[in-house]
């Protein structure tokens, strides 16, 4: 069997929301699914054993700038690949890095070879083409490689996008093609997924998607959702790109969302979704429950021996009171950002859960509803 396979289970026959299994060389995962996300090959302040154990998450984000960077894709090959680099053996998806050399701004130039940039670590000149961004996440040896795109700022002009989305257009056929000639030499168990780009004008995602097809690629991400936006843009432009790929292929929209953003982007038909919001708001003092947001520093949690969330069967909610995790978190403990960073993972992945099974059983549009109804947290 060929690996990694995409298995549709059920559709919602009213919003286009599905439910699957997406089976890769390191276990089957549950979709649709959100990926916590693992930046340096840790997600940062979580032990691997409570994120597969206690969480039960079945697959992670890595990031490719990054590790490229520190300590290098070819130390993580030698050492055995990342799976056994970090001790994960469950799956692993790698971007290509594209939104991460973005984010430089100054620091990068974009050519038809691929980008320029300097590191962030210390000024090192480094150049990504399609081609060694394949290289760099086959040595990595993740389970769901990503071709490099280029990313816009936003607002940028129809023509501006248009130049991009042809060029990144460009670089997947040719990380495509070099991908294929990996695999003719033993690069097995592996998928490579184009983004589909075009900023945010429908038209220009709809020719994207439609250059894409013809790669016949396994799966498809949509990217460049999380680049200044209005958040209502990035749902518009999701619900307008979904429907163009192939239905029994997995779809993975980049770097979103908030909480009550994920019924959205599954009622559009997305099946895999990340985002370092959980993570990074917990370690700001920010935590999500079913009421609306905790800020952990307020003086009303002084003295609450209430848990975060009362709902919530995490391991921070079934041990602690409010008033400990303020303690922890104005006496800089690191504890606090473990403990936070699990509850606010479990909060995201206890809703993915209801979500799919939601799906499975026929009352998502319910869900939906609901979840519609809960309060805007914010970030």
């Amino acid at each position: 069997m060929t690996l990694p396979r995409f298995e549709l289970q059920a559709v919602c026959p009213c919003t286009g929301a599905r439910a699957g299994l997406l089976h890769t060389a390191h276990g089957v995962v549950e979709t649709p699914v959100f990926m916590p996300v693992g930046t340096q090959a840790t997600v940062k302040g979580v032990l691997q054993r409570d994120l597969a154990n206690d969480l039960g998450v079945r697959i992670l984000l890595a990031n490719t700038y990054h590790l490229y960077l520190r300590p290098g894709h070819e130390a993580i090959r030698r050492l055995g690949g990342l799976h056994r680099f970090m001790a994960w053996d469950r799956a692993i998806l790698t971007d290509s890095g594209g939104f991460q050399v973005f984010s430089l701004d100054r620091l990068r130039k974009v050519t038809e070879e691929g980008v320029l940039f300097r590191s962030h670590l210390n000024g090192d000149a480094h150049l990504f083409t399609p081609e060694s961004t394949v290289d760099v996440q086959l040595a990595l040896g993740s389970d769901i490689l990503m071709v490099l795109d280029e990313c816009l700022a936003y607002p940028a002009s129809h023509e501006a996008a248009n130049i991009s989305m042809e060029r990144t257009v460009r670089w997947a056929r040719a990380g495509h093609a070099h991908f294929l000639r990996r695999v003719e030499e033993g690069a097995q168990g592996r998928a490579l997924f184009p983004i589909v780009q075009g900023s945010m004008y429908p038209d220009l995602r709809r020719a994207c998607a439609n250059q894409l097809l013809e790669l016949d690629a396994p799966g498809y991400a949509i990217g460049g959702l999380s680049v200044g936006e209005p958040r209502a843009l990035s749902l518009e432009m999701t619900e307008a790109t979904a429907p163009l790929l192939p239905p029994h292929r997995p779809r993975y929209v980049m770097g979103v969302g908030m909480p009550e953003e994920l019924a959205e982007y599954v009622a559009r038909g997305v099946d895999l979704m990340d985002c370092v919001l959980p993570s990074r708001n917990a370690r700001n003092g920010c935590l999500f429950t079913r009421s609306g947001r905790v800020v952990i520093k307020q003086a009303r949690n002084k003295e609450d021996a209430a848990p975060v969330d009362e709902k919530c069967g995490c391991y921070a909610c079934r041990n602690f009171s409010r008033a400990y995790l303020r303690h922890l978190f104005q006496a800089g403990e690191m504890l606090f950002s473990t403990l936070a960073t699990i509850h606010n993972l479990q909060y995201y992945l206890d809703i993915m859960r209801e979500i799919r099974e939601a799906i499975l059983l026929g009352t998502f549009p319910e869900v939906l509803k609901a979840v519609r109804a809960l309060p805007v947290v914010g970030e």
